[in-house]
């Protein structure tokens, strides 16, 4: 039975190309209506171009579907702002926010330029912050919500050269835990997803790949994913990793660990740090919310 998003409005950044393109033309063909963002530049962030956000608009309408372009950037509160007020004034509501927009600049941290840093951070992270926040009162009003993040194998795992987009890919997890836990209540639900795809971002990050290996990492893979998040029947708080056709929970652990006495020293925990390192016997951590 095929999801159905008929009378919802979603929102989706970075939806003029990758993945935001994949999750906006599959919500669109299952009902939702759709505020398409992309600013249209470059992989490194540089340009700007309404050609991005429209054609994906005009693939949308020319399939029967409801859809409108916002090229704003998610790095800027006002055009953060834009997005939602588009989905009100055009729509006449917001249910679904998909968080997808993102730059790369790569490099290794001995060679990492702040400005860089401060860049990625701006995207990924306060891009984040900046879109949830415009809707978030909206959602909470009304009682409903679905908000995806977009976060990154290389932030919960780490990558060489990807200092700054790991650093902001895993901040955006911590924004989503606490979000899941604030929004609990008023069933405005948060989740992320951790991709791998091949797309226009990380097509100079793979090897050469063939045919079969290409349609093993396509978008779609992860579109299917990101709109199980967004259903009413979706649980909160979750880190769905996905790898073309495999899909992993990712959820935190922890040992048994040890306790020292009433007093301790450095020394005291030297004694027992093999202990401490010991991850034969771990607990997953139960969620806060959800």
């Amino acid at each position: 039975m095929a999801l159905d998003f008929t009378d919802k409005v979603a929102v989706v950044t970075g939806a003029g190309g990758g993945l935001g393109r994949s999750h906006a033309l599959a919500l669109a063909a299952r009902g939702a209506k759709v505020v398409v963002n992309d600013l249209g530049g470059s992989v490194s962030g540089e340009g700007e171009s309404v050609d991005h956000a429209q054609k994906v608009v005009d693939e949308i309408v020319a399939a029967g579907g409801e859809a409108i372009a916002n090229t704003a950037s998610v790095s800027d509160p006002a055009g953060a702002q834009s997005m939602i007020d588009d989905a009100m004034n055009h729509f006449g509501g917001i249910h679904i926010l998909i968080n997808n927009a993102g730059i790369l600049r790569d490099q290794s941290f001995k060679k990492a330029n702040m400005d860089d840093m401060k860049l990625i951070l701006d995207v990924h992270l306060m891009g984040s912050v900046y879109t949830t926040k415009a809707a978030w009162q909206i959602m909470c009003d009304q009682q409903y919500g679905r908000i995806v993040m977009t976060t990154s194998p290389s932030g919960l795992f780490g990558n060489f050269g990807q200092t700054n987009y790991g650093a902001a890919k895993l901040g955006i997890v911590g924004l989503m835990n606490t979000l899941a836990i604030e929004g609990q209540k008023k069933n405005v639900f948060c989740n992320a997803i951790a991709p791998v795809a091949l797309t226009r971002m990380t097509e100079g990050l793979m090897p050469q790949l063939d045919d079969g290996a290409k349609a093993k990492l396509a978008p779609e893979w992860v579109t299917a994913a990101v709109l199980n998040l967004c259903t009413e029947s979706t649980k909160n708080g979750d880190i769905v990793l996905t790898n073309g056709p495999r899909y992993n929970l990712v959820r935190y652990c922890q040992n048994a660990g040890v306790k020292l006495g009433d007093t301790g020293t450095a020394e005291d925990l030297e004694q027992v740090w093999d202990q401490l390192m010991d991850m034969s016997d771990v607990t997953v951590r139960a969620k806060r919310a959800g």
